[in-house]
């Protein structure tokens, strides 16, 4: 199994059409590493939620994480909803599902601070 520092210190691989999602069982391990995330019930795609502070915590902290997405070449699915709550979603385009990628993009989503409603 990873830890955290181990997937934060790999980079994301380029994708490539035709590749294969992760088995469920390489899934359930590599979330071990980050546990603030939960496979969606499809298992296609791993999520986490957070509340911030208020509207301008979470543009910090969506900027930061384009940053960290834009210079790994892996986008995540960033979702904000009144105003504070934040989602985000990570899955691999080209396997239709998930891949190292979104665990090493979500170890390092994870070293980011975003300022939390109190």
């Amino acid at each position: 199994m990873s830890n955290p520092s181990d997937l934060s210190r790999k980079r994301c691989v380029p994708c490539e059409g035709g590749m294969e999602p992760m088995p469920p069982a390489q899934i359930a391990s590599l979330l071990k590493s980050v546990p603030a995330w939960k496979a969606t019930a499809d298992g296609r795609r791993i999520r986490r939620e957070w509340r911030a502070k208020d509207f301008m915590a979470v543009i910090d902290f969506f900027r930061r994480v384009a940053e960290v997405a834009e210079s790994e070449g892996h986008h995540p699915d960033l979702h904000l909803a009144e105003y504070r709550n934040v989602v985000i979603e990570l899955w691999t385009h080209a396997a239709n599902g998930l891949t190292e990628n979104d665990f090493i993009l979500a170890a390092k989503i994870d070293q980011l601070p975003i300022q939390q409603k109190p």
